[in-house]
C-alpha cells in the first residue's frame, strides 16, 4: 500500500493480470463447450447419414415379359404379371422349375406385390415393344444382402475338376483332377475358420454347396445353375465362394444367394436410385414403402397449423402490447400465456382429443384436427415473440405517429407492426419448425394411422414425418433402420431451411434503433 491508501502499481499489476488470465480461461470454457458441442452434432449427423446412405438406392431385377401375351391394359393385374415374371425366372433357371422348395426360394427374390407399379403403368401406358423390359424390386432382405453381406464374399481357385458323378442321396462327388488340390483345399479348411460360413463350389457357371469332403473328393449339394454333364469334367477350374457367414446367421438361404450370384454375374441386376421413398406412400413391405403421403401430410398440417395459429397469436400480442390497459385481469393472462409455453406438449394432445375429436366429432387422423392441435400448441410462442418484436419498436415511433394526428390503430398497424414484422416472422417460423417436430400430441388424435395412399386434402387421412418416423423404427425387419434414418434426414433438412428463413429474414429486414 501506498502512503495515500491506494494499492501499489505492482499490486495493481498483478490484480490486471489475474483478471486478464480469468477473462481469457473463461473464453476457453467457452470455446472448449461450443466445440463439444459442434462436434457432438456432427457425430449425430454422420451416424444418422451413414446409416440413411444405402436407403436411397435399391437393387433391382431386369426381366422380360412378353408383351404379346398380357392381358389387355384393362383386364391386367397382378396376379396376371406375376405368373409371367414368375414363368420369366423358370425360363431362366429351368434346373429349379422341378422342386416345390426350389421354386419358392426363387420366387421369394421378388416380392408379390413388386409389379403394383408396373401395373399402373401398363395401364395408362402399354407399351408397344415385345417383349417388354421392366425393373422390378427386390425384396428388402436381398437388398440388404446386396448391399452390405456380398461384400463379405471371398473366391479362391481350389483346382481342377476330374469326374463329376451323382450318389443315391442326390448330392454330387467331384474329384480332382490333379490328386492334391483338394486335399492343399481340405487343409485350408481345417486351419482356418471356414467351418463357421456356408462355401459354395462353383464348376462351369452351377453353384453347388459344400456338404462334405473325402479324400480327394468333394460331397456338393446343386444349388442353382445347369448342372454339367456327368462323368469327366476335362480339368475345368474350380473355385470356392466363402459367403462370410451361414444359414443360422443370415436371412436367405444358400440357394437363394447362389441365384442371386448368378443373377449379378448374367447382368440382370442393377442398383437405382430409390425413387419410390419420395412418391410411394406406406407399405407393410419395406421394398415397396415411402414417405410421400407423410410428406403432403407435414404439409398439409403445417398450412392449418400456420393459418390457425399465426393470425390469432399476432393479433392476441398486438392486442395485449398495444392496446390493452395493466390490469389484473391481464396480467393474469399473460401469466398463463408463459405457462402454457412450458406445458408438455402430450397435454395438448390430450386437449385436442377431448375438444376435437370427442366435442365437436371431428374425425380422427387428418391433418385439419393436427394442425389445430399443433397450432394451440405453438399459438403461446407466437404470442411471446410477436410481443417482443413488437417491444422493441422505440417509443418515439409511436409518438411520432400519434403526433401527426394518427389514430391508436393507424400508429400500430402502419408504423409498428410493419418494423416488428421481422421478429414476428422469426418468432413464428421458429414455431412452426417445432410444430413440425412434434409426434406426441398426433399420436393421440391417430395420426399414427397406417395410411396407404397419399392425401389430396386436409380432411383425408394422413400422417406425418415424426409419426413416420416412430412407426418405422418399431418395425422389426432390419430394412425399416436406413430407411428410418432417411427420413430423419429429411426432417432435419426441413428444420434446418425452416430455421435458415428464420436467421434470414432477421438479417434482411431487421432494423437496428
Amino acid at each position: 500500500m501506498t502512503e495515500t491508501g491506494l494499492p501499489s502499481e505492482s499490486v495493481r499489476d498483478d490484480r490486471m493480470r489475474r483478471r486478464n488470465q480469468a477473462e481469457r480461461r473463461f473464453k476457453l470454457y467457452g470455446q472448449i463447450a461450443i466445440g463439444f458441442a459442434v462436434s457432438f452434432l456432427f457425430a449425430l449427423l454422420i451416424s444418422i447419414g451413414l446409416r440413411a446412405v444405402s436407403a436411397f438406392s435399391h437393387h433391382t431385377l431386369v426381366v422380360e415379359l412378353p408383351a404379346s401375351e398380357l392381358a389387355e391394359p384393362d383386364n391386367l393385374d397382378v396376379t396376371d404379371l406375376n405368373l409371367a415374371i414368375r414363368a420369366n425366372l423358370l425360363t431362366t433357371f429351368p434346373e429349379l422349375a422341378e422342386d416345390r422348395t426350389e421354386r419358392a426360394d426363387l420366387f421369394a427374390l421378388v416380392p408379390r406385390l413388386a409389379v403394383l407399379p408396373l401395373v399402373q403403368d401398363l395401364q395408362s401406358d402399354f407399351p408397344a415393344e415385345d417383349p417388354l423390359s421392366v425393373n422390378l424390386v427386390m425384396s428388402d432382405d436381398v437388398d440388404l444382402y446386396l448391399k452390405n453381406d456380398i461384400r463379405l464374399h471371398r473366391s479362391t481357385r481350389v483346382g481342377q475338376a476330374g469326374r463329376l458323378a451323382q450318389l443315391s442321396t442326390g448330392a454330387y462327388r467331384l474329384s480332382d483332377a490333379g490328386q492334391d488340390s483338394f486335399i492343399s483345399f481340405q487343409d485350408q479348411l481345417a486351419a482356418t475358420s471356414a467351418a463357421d460360413q456356408d462355401i459354395l463350389i462353383d464348376l462351369s457357371g452351377a453353384l453347388f454347396e459344400l456338404v462334405d469332403t473325402a479324400g480327394a473328393s468333394l460331397i456338393l449339394d446343386h444349388l442353382a445353375g445347369p448342372v454339367p454333364e456327368l462323368g469327366e469334367q476335362d480339368a475345368r477350374p474350380v473355385t470356392a465362394i466363402y459367403l462370410g457367414s451361414d444359414s443360422a446367421n443370415r436371412q436367405l438361404s444358400a440357394r437363394q444367394v447362389a441365384i442371386l450370384i448368378l443373377m449379378r454375374d448374367a447382368g440382370i441386376i442393377e442398383r437405382r436410385f430409390n425413387a419410390s421413398l419420395f412418391v410411394n406412400a406406406d407399405s407393410t413391405y419395406p421394398e415397396l414403402a415411402g414417405a410421400a403421403a407423410a410428406i403432403v401430410g407435414s404439409v398439409f398440417t403445417m398450412l392449418v397449423t400456420a393459418l390457425f395459429a399465426m393470425p390469432v397469436g399476432v393479433f392476441a400480442a398486438i392486442y395485449l402490447e398495444e392496446f390493452a390497459h395493466k390490469s389484473r385481469l391481464t396480467n393474469i393472462i399473460e401469466v398463463n400465456i408463459n405457462n402454457l409455453a412450458a406445458v408438455p406438449s402430450i397435454i395438448f394432445g390430450l386437449l385436442g382429443a377431448a375438444v376435437f375429436l370427442n366435442t365437436f366429432d371431428l374425425p380422427r387422423s387428418i391433418p385439419l384436427v393436427g394442425g389445430l392441435v399443433l397450432g394451440l400448441l405453438v399459438l403461446p410462442t407466437i404470442i411471446i415473440a410477436s410481443r417482443a418484436a413488437l417491444r422493441s419498436v422505440p417509443p418515439s415511433m409511436r409518438e411520432a405517429a400519434l403526433g401527426l394526428g394518427a389514430s391508436k390503430s393507424q400508429a400500430v398497424f402502419h408504423h409498428v407492426l410493419p418494423r416488428a414484422a421481422p421478429g414476428i416472422l422469426t418468432g413464428a417460423i421458429i414455431a412452426m419448425a417445432r410444430a413440425l417436430g412434434e409426434t406426441a400430441p398426433l399420436l393421440l388424435i391417430g395420426m399414427v394411422a397406417f395410411v396407404s395412399d397419399v392425401p389430396t386434402s386436409p380432411n383425408d387421412e394422413a400422417t406425418v414425418l415424426p409419426v413416420l418416423i416412430y412407426k418405422w423404427f418399431s418395425g422389426s425387419e432390419r430394412a425399416w433402420e436406413p430407411m428410418t434414418a432417411a427420413i430423419i434426414l429429411i426432417l432435419l433438412t426441413i428444420l434446418i431451411a425452416m430455421n435458415l428463413v428464420a436467421v434470414l429474414l432477421r438479417r434482411r429486414f431487421e432494423r437496428r434503433w
